[in-house]
């Protein structure tokens, strides 16, 4: 029985066949920001909550522009060590 409110999703099938591959998306959610960047959930929310990571709401969801990811993460501070100079990748 449905309840008011819930949503009824496709099946399975139906969802695989519709998807669009990662890479070819326009928008991520920030998980699959955190994802692809390997930067922690909540610190990718966190940058979406203080407007350094730029994203646009659809009803209840976060969406961020693919484009405003590279763009943030150019905005990174650079690595230092600890006397000023450039730390080694590891």
């Amino acid at each position: 029985m449905k309840r008011f409110g819930q949503r009824k999703s496709a099946p399975p099938a139906q969802r695989e066949k519709n998807a669009v591959p990662l890479a070819q998306r326009l928008a991520l959610s920030p998980e699959e920001v955190s994802a692809l960047t390997g930067i922690g959930l909540t610190s990718t929310r966190q940058a979406i909550n203080e407007g350094a990571l730029p994203a646009k709401k659809h009803g209840r969801r976060l969406l961020v522009m693919r484009d405003a990811i590279g763009v943030w993460l150019d905005r990174l501070p650079d690595a230092k060590s600890a006397d000023g100079s450039e730390a080694e990748p590891s």
